[in-house]
């Protein structure tokens, strides 16, 4: 092939390119306006947004400590907006919430003496921020001082979303106390209370389904066979498109985070494609010309070597 045929060549691949870019542009300008854009199947590049993880934390207003002699407290205080709220006592998940309008809420169950307690913020990504002021609450468990005799509740998730329609299963695990336990949860999303019951301690699975999107306040009652009562508040969530018709409670949250992974298109790489593109026709067409010319030039030295012949 020909020095004028390569370049030829070149150029046409180069100007393929550039017209592919520029198709691609729009369909990648109609993922971003996709009400689903997981589902749209437009071109584009997606994947997980790093973030750093927070850098503000939550700060534990009530209560501020002492002595108390019921088994349940209610615990607050100040948050980043948005986050999610994990609370410790002694270093076990006792319970969580959604940051609404910068502040928390929730209640917790105590564990029998000395309770230490912290708040821990965590960002879509699950990402810790730091410790809350820590609280110290001792239990006088007077009724209940015998070792494991009280039931208590806690569970290796926080917060627990599935899609409109779609059901959610939940892990909790129940401990202490003496079965059969009576087990009621209020989903937080106005719908009846679930019932079950709960032979033994160990691991079992709440099931449910939200029917509108939103993030919820999910409350999980447990009652042994000899009265003792044990709470555990968590955050559902209802993933999806919010409808302005959908009913508000004081179980839903008015954020509008439904959580999971953030999803972004990129497209600005394409954007960076074309002044690069633009040049490499440029350099192609000045190559191209140079070609030419030298192929005369040689056509026309060779034209004079024969005429001197």
């Amino acid at each position: 092939m020909s020095a004028i045929h390569q370049f030829k060549f070149i150029r046409q691949c180069i100007i393929a390119t550039f017209l592919a870019v520029l198709l691609l542009l729009p369909a990648t300008v109609h993922a971003i306006g996709s009400p689903d854009p997981q589902q749209s199947g437009a071109a584009g590049l997606t994947g997980r947004i790093s973030s750093p993880p927070p850098t503000r934390g939550a700060t534990i207003s009530v209560p501020t400590g002492g002595t108390v002699t019921g088994s349940q407290i209610t615990v607050s205080g100040l948050c980043p907006n948005g986050l999610l709220v994990k609370v410790f006592s002694n270093n076990i998940f006792v319970g969580s919430a959604q940051c609404d309008r910068g502040s928390f809420s929730l209640q917790i169950d105590l564990f029998s003496g000395s309770n230490d307690i912290i708040a821990r913020v965590y960002d879509a990504l699950d990402q810790a921020g730091p410790d809350s002021n820590t609280v110290t609450v001792v239990f006088n468990d007077g009724q209940y001082s015998e070792f494991r005799q009280r039931v208590s509740l806690t569970s290796a998730i926080a917060k627990l979303g599935a899609p409109v329609g779609t059901q959610l299963s939940w892990p909790i695990i129940i401990s202490g106390g003496t079965g059969p336990y009576a087990i009621s949860v209020d989903w937080g999303d106005g719908s009846a209370a679930d019932l079950k019951s709960v032979a033994f301690a160990g691991t079992f699975s709440l099931t449910h389904t939200y029917k509108s999107a939103g993030i919820y306040r999910v409350v999980v009652k447990a009652t042994d066979s000899k009265g003792t009562i044990a709470f555990l508040q968590l955050v559902g969530v209802g993933s999806g498109p919010v409808t302005q018709g959908s009913s508000t409670n004081s179980g839903k949250s008015s954020s509008g985070s439904n959580g999971g992974v953030i999803i972004r298109y990129i497209w600005w790489p394409m954007i960076l494609l074309v002044p690069i593109i633009f040049l490499m026709f440029l350099v192609g067409r000045k190559y191209e010309r140079d070609a030419i010319r030298r192929q005369i030039e040689r056509q026309t030295e060779m034209y004079s070597q024969e005429i001197q012949r």
